[in-house]
């Protein structure tokens, strides 16, 4: 996947160090947009740490992507006049840290890159013992900086004439009591990540909704302890037959926000939509 070159800037350059302080490589990523934009969002950030690993240890997309794309959404929401043209930016924004990403990486997949297993156990100790953990610093270091250059390019182009768009994963949010800046933090979710047709953007939505939840109500501790997050992907795996890939459970995949808007419009996933808000 190609993308034009995107200069760097000079900053981040404390990646590891914040790693180190936060925990997980989503609310690492989540906090570093945030800070480059001048938003303070604590719990919301802390709502982020179940999908590391890619979505609750299950080895999807790297959770760097998922706490980015939280950070654009909340930035388009800030900055955008019409919640149509906010999802737009958050989605096409996504896709632009999606693209930076698999430029660094070659994969977005959480189990192509840390090759570990996060729910064994064994697998988790060999990650460790291995000293793999320590590319998944380097590679927040390295990223960072690009991340920031990609989102703010990608959040400067916003459309002046556009149509009536919709997300999957703003729908579960709506559907869960979100305010209207949460739906649209989580709109670049939407067809799999930045329509990139992998792990379910709606799932993950519904699992941050929950964590958010759940930090409001424990000043302390990671959002990793969130048991409802579980509840909620094991009614989704009930749902979908044990599929959790957006290309899979919806037989295609999405070339542009506008198919995605068609789709949902004519009732695609509006059953499973429905199940996640209420699990």
């Amino acid at each position: 996947m190609q993308t034009e070159n995107i200069s760097k800037e000079k900053h981040p350059t404390d990646a590891k160090k914040v790693f180190r302080k936060l925990g997980t490589c989503s609310r690492t990523l989540f906090h570093i947009l945030d800070r480059e934009f001048g938003n303070l969002m604590v719990d919301e950030e802390r709502a982020a740490d179940p999908l590391a690993g890619g979505i609750m240890k299950q080895g999807y997309q790297c959770g760097m992507l998922w706490g980015a794309s939280l950070a654009v959404g909340a930035e388009a929401y800030k900055t955008c006049t019409h919640t149509s043209q906010a999802i737009i930016v958050a989605v096409e924004a996504t896709r632009s840290l999606m693209n930076s990403f698999v430029d660094q990486e070659q994969t977005s997949q959480c189990w192509e890159i840390t090759r570990c297993d996060f729910t064994s156990n064994f697998s988790f100790a060999k990650y460790m013992l291995s000293g793999r953990f320590l590319h998944c610093f380097q590679m927040a270091e390295d990223w960072a900086p690009e991340a920031v250059a990609a989102a703010r390019k990608a959040l400067e182009s916003k459309p002046h004439n556009f149509d009536y768009s919709m997300s999957c994963a703003t729908e579960v949010a709506r559907k869960m009591g979100a305010s209207d800046e949460e739906a649209i933090m989580v709109a670049g979710f939407a067809g799999g990540l930045g329509l990139a047709g992998s792990g379910c953007g709606a799932l993950s939505a519904a699992i941050w909704m929950s964590a958010l939840e759940w930090s409001r109500a424990h000043e302390k501790g990671s959002a990793t302890k969130d048991q409802h997050g579980k509840e909620i992907l094991k009614s989704f795996l009930q749902q979908t037959d044990g599929q959790v890939q957006c290309k899979d459970i919806c037989n295609r995949s999405f070339d542009s926000l506008d198919e995605h808007t068609t789709y949902m419009m004519e009732g695609g996933c509006s059953k499973l939509i429905e199940r996640l808000s209420m699990a």
